[in-house]
């Protein structure tokens, strides 16, 4: 349990109106000091509108934001412990990297010699040693948005706020920026909150992370835990590449539910609960826990198939397995030790642990 001076940002009841469309309703959020939260969802879920509220850009229609355990839902952003990194890179196109860097802190009349000592020391913290005179226009994307965040974190802020950061960079520098604001957070050891809707930028760069989607916090934990185990059905769907098969409850025991799926029926754990029969619901697997298998074993499940055809990823395979009832599941698994002798139209059953299957209210 977080103890309350180890909170950096909570929300309460937390609610943001656009005349009659509500974008955020009622968020309850807590974020430890120093950590790295990510806020991941789809595109229009709330997430930079919750960013927003808590950097001041935006004010709420109903709830509260505390910072640090103070109370600052109606300070404007210059006046809370936070600052910002913009999507666009937002730097002044007529100053250097030096006096973009060190803008904020001359607002503030810092005295010339300090400001030059802190501009090169977030430069070599962000790794832009030596480009103090070089112009926006003559950097790379990447070198831009690290000249954005230097200039956000010179300001000392004690909370970093990040919206879609690395959004407008391709998908290899995306991934190197990705484990340097990792590393960058250790080292400055400031909370950082990070709006992204990519899930492997989530995955590599976060501590904790919340599933916002149409306006809610659908759930929060660790990425570990997201990927394995998925409360809501939403975050089984949105995460990783699992398989969705519905159907409704035939018997269930606390420890297990038998699920009928039309054509079959497979059993999933249900952690204790018990389910009505005759309740309507998915379940969930990763398709990396499926497999070929025409042999039987009591902690399997089965099902047969069809076999349609096969995505060549280089270190990966995804093989497409047409169910009788005309759904199709992906089997995930290594170009090495996929199986060579299928052909379309084949025959198959697909197998995974009883385990690894997720129960969802459908």
């Amino acid at each position: 349990m977080t103890e309350r001076n180890d909170i950096a940002v909570e929300t309460v009841d937390l609610t943001k109106n656009y005349g009659p469309v509500v974008a955020l309703r009622s968020i309850n959020l807590t974020i430890a000091s120093s950590q790295y939260f990510v806020l991941l969802g789809p595109s229009g879920g709330g997430k930079t509108t919750l960013l927003r509220l808590i950097g001041g850009f935006l004010k709420p229609t109903a709830g509260r934001i505390l910072l640090h355990g103070r109370d600052v839902s109606d300070l404007p952003p210059n006046e809370r412990p936070t600052s910002m990194v913009f999507q666009s890179y937002a730097l002044f196109p007529h100053m250097n990297v030096a006096r973009n860097v060190g803008y904020g802190l001359k607002l503030r009349r810092m005295a010339q010699a300090d400001i030059r000592d802190k501009v090169n020391s977030m430069l070599q913290l962000v790794g832009l040693v030596g480009l103090n005179e070089r112009m926006p226009h003559e950097l790379s994307g990447g070198q831009q948005q690290r000249v954005q965040l230097a200039r956000s974190l010179v300001l000392d802020s004690d909370i970093l706020l990040l919206d879609e950061p690395l959004a407008s960079l391709d998908a290899k520098l995306r991934k190197d920026m990705c484990l340097e604001l990792k590393h960058i957070q250790e080292k400055v050891g400031i909370t950082f909150l990070h709006v992204t809707h990519n899930q492997e930028e989530a995955m590599t760069i976060a501590d904790h992370i919340a599933i916002i989607a149409d306006g809610n916090l659908v759930e929060e934990a660790t990425p570990e835990e997201i990927y394995r185990n998925p409360r809501a059905r939403f975050t089984a769907e949105f995460i990783g590449e699992r398989n969705m098969l519905h159907g409704r409850v035939v018997e269930s025991d606390g420890g297990e539910t038998g699920v009928d799926l039309g054509h079959a029926t497979v059993r999933v754990p249900t952690g204790g609960n018990v389910v009505e029969r005759g309740t309507k619901v998915s379940l969930s697997i990763p398709s990396e826990y499926l497999s070929f298998d025409s042999g039987a074993a009591d902690d399997m499940e089965r099902l047969p198939g069809t076999f349609v055809e096969r995505f060549y990823l280089g270190l990966t395979t995804n093989d497409v397995v047409r169910l009788a009832d005309g759904t199709d599941v992906l089997v995930r698994s290594l170009a090495a030790d996929s199986r060579r002798d299928l052909v379309q139209g084949a025959q198959v059953t697909v197998t995974w642990k009883t385990r690894d299957a997720r129960l969802h209210s459908y």
